[in-house]
């Protein structure tokens, strides 16, 4: 592994993190991109993106930052791949904070989803 993504000892700060490294199109693509694959990709991601090589690799140093992804040294390539226990918690986080929003709606309106 190239390094430990940073320890957040508080949740929320962590989600707000986890979030706001979301909160951009390349980043999301390339999470696609990832689990698109059942093992770490070795490629070149930035030939599946109309993004040049020096923002890539911006995206992937905060992917990896918050720790949504894994980057290991393979010879003269670097392998990427999701990490999923964050992946897990961070889904675990934001369902349980929507699921707190529940709150807010009257009564005959619990259990319905909002359309997007």
């Amino acid at each position: 592994m190239i390094s430990d993504p940073t320890p957040y000892a508080d949740p929320v700060i962590e989600l707000a993190e986890i979030a706001r490294a979301l909160a951009h199109p390349g980043r999301i693509r390339i999470l696609e991109i990832l689990a698109s694959h059942n093992s770490c990709f070795c490629g070149q991601i930035v030939d599946q993106l109309p993004l040049s090589q020096s923002t890539v690799s911006q995206h992937l140093r905060e992917l990896k930052r918050v720790g949504l992804i894994q980057g290991k040294i393979a010879g003269p390539h670097t392998c990427y791949c999701l990490d999923h226990e964050m992946l897990n918690r961070a889904h675990d986080r934001f369902l349980a904070m929507f699921k707190g929003l529940d709150c807010c709606r009257p009564p005959e309106n619990q259990g319905e989803t909002y359309a997007l």
